[in-house]
């Protein structure tokens, strides 16, 4: 007991004041001239007091695996990417006519791509590469049967509610059910938007705007979801094209591709929040 009120007492004596810079815990610890159990004790005792202290939401156990397939998915997206490029960039080296479709779907691959190319190595290194690609399409194939199906089971009400937002379909709806879990650990909409890497850290001095950072602070698996999502709402969603028209001619095409990714953000937060569908006319009102 008397430990116990020795840590209190020196916990208010040594917690920051909050008009001071607030200190970062290893920093609060390491950067002392002498160090102990007890002053350590102490000083965290102090930075859960003020609330300097940050917590790390715990993962529920049962959807980590889901949630690694998912990213692992993507990774094996990219490589499948870097594929189709590589066939590209061989493409341009000996000068050929580029291809009339797209490589992405496979009706538009066959073994005349191999063909155009003069020497036989080529023609291997570009027909095993088709192969490759064909064999990610069908593995890429299994695991999105397999994640639709997962979120079916462990939340189908939300992710019917995703998947009503325009841009947002059978892919990026289980990346967001994932990847956010639970949308009760955000107390407001700003704080998701910040774990999402939508808005940046202002860097403000004597009322003047220094700079921006914390770019990278963040899910960056978000990021790319709502990335995404806004570029396929442009495709499909009307309002948003007229929408992005008026922004891109007052703040840029890239800024305005930013607040349109945020705009989504918000719906995303309130839509989950209060388990009701996207709603066009609410959406893009300013």
């Amino acid at each position: 007991m008397h430990v116990r009120l020795v840590l209190a007492r020196r916990s208010l004596r040594e917690a920051p004041h909050p008009l001071r810079p607030r200190p970062r815990p290893r920093h609060a610890i390491h950067g002392g001239k002498s160090k102990n159990d007890r002053k350590d004790a102490a000083t965290l005792a102090g930075l859960l007091r003020s609330g300097y202290f940050p917590l790390a939401y715990v993962y529920p156990k049962e959807k980590r695996d889901t949630r690694d397939l998912l990213r692992r998915r993507s990774a094996f997206v990219r490589q499948r990417a870097q594929l189709i490029t590589h066939i590209q960039i061989l493409n341009s080296q000996y000068n050929l006519p580029p291809f009339e479709k797209k490589l992405t779907y496979k009706g538009n691959r066959s073994d005349a791509i191999a063909e155009r190319f003069p020497h036989p190595s080529t023609k291997l290194s570009v027909a095993t590469n088709l192969n490759v690609i064909d064999n990610y399409d069908e593995q890429i194939a299994a695991l999105e049967l397999h994640l639709t199906r997962s979120a079916k089971i462990d939340d189908p009400a939300t992710f019917g509610f995703l998947k009503s937002i325009p841009g947002i379909g059978p892919i990026l709806g289980p990346v967001l059910l994932y990847e956010i879990d639970r949308i009760t650990r955000f107390p407001e909409v700003k704080n998701f938007l910040s774990y999402s890497r939508l808005v940046l850290g202002m860097h403000e001095s004597a009322g003047k705007v220094k700079g921006f950072g914390g770019r990278k602070l963040g899910n960056a698996h978000l990021k790319w979801a709502f990335s995404e999502a806004a570029s396929l709402m442009l495709r499909s969603f009307a309002p948003a094209k007229s929408w992005m028209l008026r922004q891109s001619k007052k703040r840029g095409v890239k800024k305005a591709h930013a607040i349109l990714e945020a705009k989504i953000g918000r719906t995303v937060y309130h839509l989950w929040k209060k388990q009701t569908p996207f709603d066009a006319r609410k959406f893009l009102v300013s």
